[in-house]
């Protein structure tokens, strides 16, 4: 008798899935994006990528290569 799930063949229907909650700090605390006002959450969709070496280098445009990055180290 095997207890062991072959993960391919575990088929999730819609219903059963769970929506991922996302938690960012506000004023301090941590906060579901959920609960946010119509302001906060335009304010946290605009907010950038944070690229170290980007800063370092002077670099000023707004796109964030740093997902980029880890899809080319993942290949």
């Amino acid at each position: 008798m095997s207890n062991i799930i072959n993960i391919e063949d575990v088929i999730l229907d819609d219903s059963e899935r769970q929506r991922c909650e996302i938690y960012s700090r506000v004023m301090g605390y941590i906060r579901p994006t959920t609960e946010y006002n119509v302001g906060k959450l335009g304010e946290f969709k605009s907010r950038l990528c944070f690229c170290e070496e980007r800063a370092v280098a002077g670099c000023e445009t707004r796109e964030c290569v740093c997902g980029e990055a880890l899809a080319m180290a993942a290949e």
